[in-house]
């Protein structure tokens, strides 16, 4: 077997070696998803005329673009683990189907995202925003997001393909060359430069999506050219109903965790507004600034699931426990430099997006309660991955439902009638999130102990 054989790769590579490898290509893929969202919002907030406005629109439609990129992952992570397995097990034929049919799930994803944005965007906006300048900002962005998410769908699928292979620098490669042209595209199409129109905030949707199928269209090609471990072919993608209720058993935490993201923002903007929309709007902006290091942990996050998921389908105890080790680690250090970057940056962050007065206090304030959260969100992202590498997504499930919803919302409504008596009260809102993490995280050592017990000791 040749010794650059992703199988061969994915068998005999000291592990943290192997976590490397595959985890910092995805990590810098993840970090630049984020940096579509944050780039986009940087360049709305300083345009010359309802920069503010069109900062707060953009909040608003995001809990819909996570949503979005929620169901695309969760279908790739599912897809990721179960290929990854397949492989291990020396089981192609499964493989290709596996990957055939969360091409075929892609597609049936984009279809959904399309009637929203022809039908759903104008009564999902309004139901956050009465201010007209605002709702058609914010209506003509995620139109245009919804309809035109084709790239963001389909690279969730090549993007994963080629990550549960080993080759994650390939899909690195895409990200980066889609996010580059969206970044060059922002100023080109919301400013109106070198003779393009000036088109404001839908310059931002045009840009951001173009940037997508460039993204998706590369990771594809790459796919095809370099996937070699994968077959391909239309008769892999005939919707195969045990295959698909195997990708979403492992998927569908994945999805949910990602969801929730997408609704515990849409309630935190509703929970917020009833205090100030400096509130949300400072909220907003710190949610994106924190992506860069939430989605490096992801990133990782993605390592550990096929390589876990691997190892478990040869039935190796020593690199599944070796996994989890080397995993939990590298999501810990990201989790503590990205700590003391935004402790030290808090202020200078907050600038760079043209705040003032009680919305940059609010932003800075969020940005260093909040931060101190990271640790114990770095512990539950990597059981997460664990959890699913392990088809213990009800564990997974759980972890998600609590951090982003159960031990969220509820808090934060508390506090949130605080900051209503007095806005020198609103920090308060920003401690759900450590309250949040840290009870999480005690319940995942919970879970793992007990998987530990039944999954690995057994091997």
């Amino acid at each position: 077997m040749n010794k650059n054989d992703p199988i061969r790769k994915m068998s005999e590579t000291p592990v943290n070696k192997l976590m490397l490898s595959m985890g910092i290509p995805m990590i810098i893929s993840m970090v630049l998803q984020a940096l579509y969202n944050i780039v986009d919002s940087a360049f709305v907030s300083n345009m010359k005329e309802g920069g503010e406005a069109a900062l707060n629109a953009l909040t608003l439609a995001f809990p819909v673009q996570m949503l979005m990129v929620a169901v695309s992952i969760g279908t790739g992570v599912g897809m990721n683990a179960l290929l990854a397995k397949s492989l291990g097990q020396g089981d192609k034929e499964r493989a290709a189907k596996v990957a055939g049919n969360a091409e075929f799930l892609g597609a049936v994803i984009y279809v959904l995202c399309l009637l929203f944005g022809i039908f759903g965007v104008k009564a999902y906006i309004i139901s956050q925003t009465s201010d007209p300048e605002i709702t058609k900002m914010a209506v003509s962005y995620l139109r245009i997001c919804c309809t035109m998410s084709v790239g963001i769908v389909f690279f969730s699928v090549f993007e994963k393909l080629l990550q549960a292979t080993g080759l994650s620098l390939y899909s690195t490669i895409a990200q980066i060359s889609g996010a580059a042209i969206n970044m060059i595209l922002d100023p080109v199409l919301i400013y109106g430069l070198v003779g393009a129109p000036r088109l404001g905030v839908r310059g931002a949707a045009y840009a951001t999506i173009i940037g997508q199928v460039a993204s998706f269209l590369i990771a594809m090609v790459f796919h095809l050219k370099k996937n070699t471990s994968v077959a391909n072919g239309l008769k892999y993608m005939r919707p195969n109903g045990g295959i698909i209720r195997a990708i979403y058993s492992i998927g569908f935490p994945a999805t949910i965790a990602q969801a929730l993201m997408s609704v515990m923002t849409y309630g935190l903007n509703i929970i917020l507004g009833g205090i100030s929309t400096s509130m949300v709007t400072a909220y907003g902006l710190y949610y994106k600034i924190q992506q860069f290091i939430l989605f490096a942990a992801f990133g990782l996050r993605d390592a550990i699931t096929p390589i876990v998921s691997f190892s478990h389908g040869m039935g190796s105890k020593e690199r599944v426990r070796s996994g989890i080790r080397y995993g939990m680690m590298y999501t810990l250090a990201i989790m503590a430099v990205g700590l003391i970057f935004l402790e030290l940056f808090a202020s200078p962050l907050a600038h760079v997006f043209g705040l003032s007065g009680e919305t940059q206090s609010l932003c800075i304030s969020a940005i260093r309660i909040i931060s101190v959260s990271f640790i114990f969100a770095g512990m539950n992202i990597a059981f997460q991955g664990v959890f699913q590498a392990l088809d213990s997504g009800p564990q997974s499930l759980v972890i998600s439902v609590l951090r982003q919803f159960i031990l969220v919302l509820p808090v934060a409504y508390g506090f949130s009638l605080l900051a209503k008596r007095s806005i020198d009260n609103a920090w308060t809102v920003w401690l759900t999130f450590i309250i949040a993490e840290l009870l999480s995280a005690l319940v995942s050592v919970v879970f793992m102990r007990g998987i530990n017990k039944k999954k690995i000791e057994v091997l």
